[in-house]
């Protein structure tokens, strides 16, 4: 354009703003890593479709699931009449929410091993990261957009199964999916699952910065959440205080509760007494969210740790 009349040259095309920026689409670091990444973008994706897939029809059919549990009638002589009954739909349904539930129960797993393979140690192994710090991208944001990025999509995702798997596990009976205790059911059934994924993602991504190799930074973080998943497991139902019920035998506890401990201790008129401590299923969500605040604070302490690390060993 000539700076005096304000005219374009003829023969020149007007200036257009590039498609990136036309269409909104994500450009420099995002970009980079969604490129560079977009194997497991690809497969994150395909695995939430097929997840939906499959719990929207758990939901449907979820009723016949419901109607397969035979009536519990105490006059009745033949027990085989009382109880679940083996079908179609409730074998379907109960295998469906079961592998569902495992795969977002043990999601930090991969997670963990791509973020300290892929994300990180291989980068800095092959040189790339280096070669992209001399490109004025500073270590800190190299780093700062390798998490940002991929913890959206699992944010969202993992948020999104979870919300799924409790519509799907409502529209069945309860007996066929477990107790709100179980490893699977309790991990995939509230925030803890989305917490677990961003613990997984802040521990691999630091083993990789450890570590700088790909496959022994997939190793380290593999052990590391393989810790974290197995302590968390064990001490779960120490996480909040438990009720305690005291009485003569049987004790009659709060449906869904699950005991933790029994005990016989003597009582006035020589007769003994029977103690037990239990945690009610109305313990879920105070559970929940101890749990996922001590994940989160893991995942901010190892992020923390990643980010000094990289200080230190950067100019």
């Amino acid at each position: 354009m000539n700076a005096l009349t304000g005219q374009r040259p003829s023969g020149t095309a007007p200036h257009r703003p590039s498609a990136l920026t036309r269409y909104g689409r994500p450009t420099g670091l995002t970009w980079t890593v969604l490129r560079l990444h977009r194997t497991a973008l690809y497969a994150w994706g395909a695995a939430l479709l097929t997840v939906g897939a499959v719990l929207i029809w758990m939901h449907a059919i979820g009723p016949d699931a419901r109607a397969a549990v035979g009536d519990c009638d105490p006059s009745d002589p033949f027990l085989a009449d009382c109880g679940i009954i083996t079908t179609a739909a409730n074998s379907a349904y109960t295998y469906g929410l079961d592998l569902v539930s495992g795969c977002v129960t043990y999601l930090m797993y991969p997670v963990a091993v791509w973020a300290g393979a892929a994300l990180t140690g291989r980068e800095l192994e092959s040189g790339t990261a280096q070669l992209a710090w001399t490109q004025s991208v500073t270590p800190a944001r190299w780093l700062a957009t390798r998490l940002a990025v991929p913890a959206v999509p699992l944010t969202a995702g993992t948020a999104l199964a979870v919300l799924l798997a409790t519509w799907a596990r409502r529209a069945g009976n309860e007996e066929l999916v477990g107790g709100w205790f179980d490893t699977t059911v309790f991990v995939s059934s509230g925030p803890v699952a989305v917490a677990y994924a961003l613990a997984g993602l802040a521990l691999g991504a630091l083993a990789g910065l450890v570590v700088r190799r790909a496959l022994p930074a997939a190793a380290a973080a593999l052990a590391a959440v393989f810790v974290l998943h197995g302590v968390l497991d064990t001490f779960r139902m120490s996480l909040w205080p438990a009720e305690t019920l005291t009485g003569q035998a049987p004790l009659h506890f709060p449906r869904g509760a699950l005991v933790l401990e029994r005990g016989a201790e003597p009582s006035a008129g020589g007769r003994s007494g029977i103690w037990a401590t239990y945690q009610p299923e109305s313990h879920f969500w105070p559970l929940q969210l101890v749990e996922s605040g001590l994940l989160l604070a893991v995942a901010g302490l190892a992020t923390a740790a990643a980010f000094t690390l990289l200080r230190r060993r950067t100019p």
